[in-house]
């Protein structure tokens, strides 16, 4: 029994280490990454007009979806960009085809977010 507690003890410490290195990785970004921060001042604007316009629960889970969706791809962009420029920091035709196809993962992203909201805000402002 005792065995056994020590193996749950020693994954719950594992899983808490996990999060402490996801959110340190959070806060790098914001505080690097200029486009995270232009979205994220998206997302906290419209987080406000979600209040202001007391959207549905479905509208929410829509809208934080939108937001973490597009945050997330920029994360995983970000990282394509720092990795293909460890791995190749000069130019190079494979590289850039790398970052294109992981900004236009970002602008893919950023188009549904934007679909989303305004049809979830449309019906609000006529």
């Amino acid at each position: 029994m005792l065995d056994y507690m020590s193996k749950i003890l020693k994954f719950v410490i594992g899983r808490l280490r996990g999060v402490r290195y996801a959110f340190k990785g959070v806060l790098m970004l914001l505080k690097t990454e200029p486009s995270i921060q232009v979205q994220a001042v998206i997302g906290i604007l419209m987080t406000g007009l979600g209040f202001y316009f007391h959207i549905t629960p479905l509208e929410w889970m829509m809208q934080i979806f939108a937001i973490g969706l597009v945050m997330s791809i920029e994360g995983l962009n970000t990282t394509a960009e720092a990795i293909a420029d460890f791995i190749h920091p000069d130019f190079h035709n494979k590289i850039g085809f790398i970052k294109d196809i992981a900004a236009g993962a970002v602008f893919i992203a950023s188009i549904t977010a934007v679909i989303i909201g305004v049809l979830i805000y449309f019906p609000y402002l006529r």
